[in-house]
């Protein structure tokens, strides 16, 4: 997963033997910010790409990846590369669903639960997301699904009753909205502070992958974690798109040969990750396992009415998107 694969260094090195990526030549540094740590397997996949786009434009672009919020926090990141403060960066779209509630279709409770289901509706989302992206000045290069997502808790959890007042770190619309109609109650946190917020007791739960659970080590603070496969949520890399429009086609093109293999290695490192990181969590001392049913059949009933929320909100867009996915 950390090595460099000699596919992503072909498909850039055949894309284009041109170094210029200006019309006036000269090569461009460009600074990544990525908000998740340098372990994290996303954070390795950006380091690929950077590999990947410095090798197959013979150092025309030269990508410094900024992982754990270093550079930018998450909530920044997207604003820095629309403003240009950043040529490119990693950003989860649904924590901008305030934007447009289309940033938000990979959040949406049990519509699509596996690796494949959510390939389906990223495929059905990814026409309008672009255009979306467009209107905004961004240029999507590729994206990559998280795990399924779980509940952690510090504490055993049979039934919603028994999240009433547990202080939940949030990080988009959806989840806040999880934790509303749970009785929880929101607070939001970055990636890169969660380890701190657990230990504080700032927050005492969260939904998210075993992936950042692992990474952060919040074994430390919290005992058990629920496998509910929530939905995959997806992070996008985007360029800015006048400093893409001011690239050469054979250099853009090796950019975007880059993105195809990170987008396919990313996925394959999700699926890798997600076994990886539950036994992490198991080896760190918590509960890992399905949630009860009773549980289950509850948290089906928030994301109903989750759904219906979410496809008021997208409109016409969002309908399309659920129609295509179903059909």
């Amino acid at each position: 997963m950390k090595k460099l694969t000699s596919l992503m260094m072909a498909t850039a090195l055949t894309a284009t033997a041109a170094a210029p990526a200006f019309a006036d030549g000269h090569a461009q540094k460009w600074d990544m910010p990525m908000a998740y740590s340098a372990s994290n397997f996303h954070s390795e996949n950006g380091v690929k790409f950077a590999d990947c786009v410095r090798a197959g434009t013979e150092g025309a672009i030269d990508i410094t990846v900024h992982p754990g919020g270093s550079l930018f926090k998450g909530a920044d990141i997207k604003r820095a590369i629309q403003t240009g403060q950043v040529p490119i960066g990693e950003r989860l779209l649904s924590g901008h669903q305030n934007e447009n509630a289309v940033f938000g279709f990979d959040s949406v409770p049990f519509l699509a639960t596996s690796f494949d289901a959510s390939a389906k509706l990223f495929d059905a989302a990814k026409p309008k997301l672009e255009e979306i992206l467009s209107d905004q000045n961004l240029t999507l290069i590729y994206s990559v699904p998280w795990p399924p997502q779980g509940l952690y808790f510090k504490k055993e959890v049979n039934s919603v009753a028994d999240m009433e007042g547990v202080k939940f770190r949030s990080y988009n619309n959806a989840t806040a909205r999880l934790a509303e109609l749970t009785g929880m109650l929101p607070v939001t946190i970055e990636a890169a502070e969660i380890s701190q917020a657990f230990a504080t007791g700032v927050a005492e739960s969260m939904v998210s992958s075993g992936a950042t659970g692992y990474d952060r080590k919040v074994w430390e603070s919290l005992t058990h974690f629920y496998e509910v496969d929530a939905w995959l949520p997806y992070n996008h890399v985007m360029v800015n798109s006048d400093t893409w429009g001011g690239l050469d086609a054979d250099t853009q093109a090796a950019i975007m040969a880059c993105g195809e293999t990170a987008a396919a290695d990313g996925l394959e490192a999700s699926k890798a990750y997600t076994q990886f990181t539950l036994n992490g969590l198991r080896e760190g001392g918590m509960t890992v396992g399905p949630a009860g049913e009773g549980l289950v059949n509850e948290l089906k009933v928030v994301g109903e009415t989750m759904t219906a929320e979410w496809l008021e909100a997208a409109g016409d867009d969002g309908a399309a998107i659920v129609d295509a996915f179903k059909n």
